[in-house]
């Protein structure tokens, strides 16, 4: 049965009247959701209603089928939600996303669950893919993020079944935010009024003021919103010092010091990565809008995750008068959305733009991520699974989400046509960007100073004078050279683990100094100072301690683990040390596992 439905948007915006056409799922070789609102009431914007979800999953490769929505063996979830529907411009659509949070029986209590695979947690997103005929610009974005080293909400494709009716091809993502697993910060609360725990964690975005959202500062035509803790939670001495960040950043971003510049302030290495990533789809909302950033307790800034990458690929809000997602234009100077001027000034800033295109020369070469051949057979193999579907969703929404989105500009709306679109954008756009990025050859042969993380006691035993394991952990750093070293500027990269050095630290030749958890813990277990405390504790199965310098260039590197082959220092009193400093530290034959006193 077809139903007419007609919208009515204003100024650029088409008109359209168009029809839908009913569908019947049966099974599909993606999982089905299935979620039944309690009385089979609609979905507000807010707030969010009670209801039922089921989530249909058999196992990898294998066919799920609708009837199998009782069958316990073959259900991923069966349990209630409360669900509202997200969104601004994808809110004209009869084709809705929704914000979900999985709750116990009780319709209170949150259910942090594992679903189809994702670590467990209770925010979820259905994202309708709002004007995407590819289904695909987010997903490809999120998983590019993640294989190039950065965090990006995981994603799996899905079909809908809502109150009886199938509404097409959906995604669920996590929602971005502060977990281990995703946004990797400390969660703040309104006593963190003081340094250290003032530092952080932070979550903040650049967007629209939509909803609940509200300004907490602007500047460069700019509103930033506090995601975490939420406007309705930060404190005034929170939003003072995370704002006076950001002010940091928008005046010294210009300014290549290490003890004060751009350097001090940004992990450069996230600012590059989230920069490549929006630019290589031409992202028409990047910088502007959907711009996440975040910040650890006395770590540095980091720009991400990555979100909303819908108008890209050269994609754009085409039926609104917009078509900005271009091959040969830089998103943060093409006259529309270019967002708050640092990520102009860093770009233009020589020492920030040669390892910006030694990044993109890294990750194109073959094999990397962003390689052609890489992107292809991504792109293929998603579109390999989502060929099934897009036969149905197209048959449902055709008419309402993509007609007037893609024939005002003669795009091909179809999967194979979207493919075949997407790739041959990507190929334009990686010329331009390699042509445009030009030598890296100024920042291709930094000298390394001869620093090695010599020591690490990442699951020390307890006992009755040390009940606190992790308050007990330590890691040691040798300068295996013969000149002293200037530390300023150096820190260790990634999430988790948090350590800065500050401006105008050194270390002496064959010296050695220790970082603890607690610096008290270490004085009394050892009888001896160390040179300070990191912030965050060791895990107690495997992490990568990456020291790196102001730039982000690595100066060591140690992924250690508590499985073998790696020496066993796992609650059982020992620590990992290095053999020799002249071995790969990273190698775990190279290290030994110790219990006697490191410091005798």
């Amino acid at each position: 049965m077809k139903v007419a439905r007609c919208f009515y948007l204003v100024g650029l915006i088409l008109f359209l009247c168009t029809t839908t056409q009913a569908q019947t799922l049966t099974s599909s070789n993606l999982p089905i959701v299935i979620i039944t609102i309690d009385g089979n009431a609609g979905i507000p914007d807010e707030p969010k209603v009670l209801g039922t979800m089921k989530i249909i999953y058999t196992a990898e490769g294998q066919r799920n089928f609708v009837s199998d929505k009782d069958n316990p063996a073959k259900l991923n979830y069966n349990g209630r939600v409360g669900i509202e529907i997200r969104g601004s411009s994808s809110s004209w659509l009869e084709k809705k996303q929704y914000s979900l949070t999985t709750l116990k029986a009780d319709n209170v209590t949150n259910n942090n669950v594992s679903l189809l695979g994702m670590p467990a947690e209770n925010d979820w997103i259905l994202s309708g893919l709002a004007f995407d005929a590819s289904f695909m610009r987010d997903y490809l974005s999120f998983n590019l993020s993640r294989a190039i080293g950065q965090y990006a909400p995981r994603t799996q494709h899905c079909e809908l079944i809502l109150n009886g009716n199938y509404r097409g091809i959906y995604m669920l993502v996590e929602k971005i935010k502060t977990d281990d697993n995703r946004v990797n910060v400390v969660k703040m609360d309104a006593t963190d009024n003081a340094q250290p725990d003032l530092s952080g964690g932070y979550i903040t975005k650049s967007d629209k003021i939509a909803g609940v959202d509200v300004s907490a500062w602007n500047f460069d035509d700019t509103d930033f919103i506090h995601e975490f803790p939420k406007a309705n939670a930060v404190t005034v001495a929170q939003n003072q010092y995370i704002s006076s960040v950001f002010y940091k950043l928008k005046n010294e971003a210009i300014n290549q010091s290490v003890t004060n510049g751009y350097p001090s302030v940004i992990d450069v290495p996230s600012f590059i990565d989230f920069m490549l990533i929006n630019e290589l789809g031409s992202n028409a909302d990047a910088y502007q809008f959907s711009t996440y950033f975040h910040k650890d307790k006395n770590g540095k800034l980091r720009a991400g995750p990555v979100w909303d990458l819908n108008l890209t690929y050269g994609y754009d809000l085409i039926h609104w008068g917009y078509d900005r997602s271009k091959p040969n234009v830089w998103q943060f100077r093409n006259g529309d959305n270019e967002g708050p001027v640092f990520w102009k000034n860093l770009f233009d800033d020589n020492i920030f733009n040669c390892y910006l295109a030694k990044r993109w020369n890294e990750l194109t070469q073959p094999g990397q991520p962003l390689s052609t051949a890489s992107l292809n057979a991504l792109i293929d193999a998603t579109a390999t699974n989502l060929t099934e579907a897009a036969v149905r969703e197209h048959t449902r929404w055709d008419d309402e989400v993509y007609a007037g989105t893609y024939t005002n500009f003669n795009l091909d709306k179809s999967l194979t046509g979207q493919v075949n679109f997407i790739k041959s954008f990507i190929a334009q756009r990686q010329a331009w960007m390699t042509t445009q990025l030009g030598s890296f050859s100024a920042c291709s042969n930094n000298p390394k100073p001869p620093l090695v993380i010599s020591r690490i006691d990442y699951r020390p035993a307890t006992s009755a004078g040390f009940p606190q394991s992790d308050e007990q952990e330590f890691i040691e750093i040798t300068n295996a050279g013969n000149q002293t070293v200037s530390l300023t500027g150096m820190y260790f990269g990634g999430t988790g683990f948090v350590y800065q050095f500050p401006a105008g630290s050194e270390l002496k030749p064959q010296d050695v100094i220790q970082l603890a958890n607690k610096r008290e813990v270490f004085i009394d277990k050892y009888n001896y100072g160390p040179f300070d405390e990191f912030t965050r504790s060791l895990s107690n199965t495997s992490q990568k301690l990456t020291l790196v310098d102001a730039f982000g260039n690595v100066i060591d590197e140690v992924p250690y683990s508590s499985e073998a082959p790696w020496p066993n220092a796992n609650d059982n009193g020992n620590y990992l040390k290095l053999i020799d400093l002249n071995l790969d530290n990273a190698i775990p034959a190279n290290l030994l596992s110790f219990k006697v006193p490191p410091f005798l």
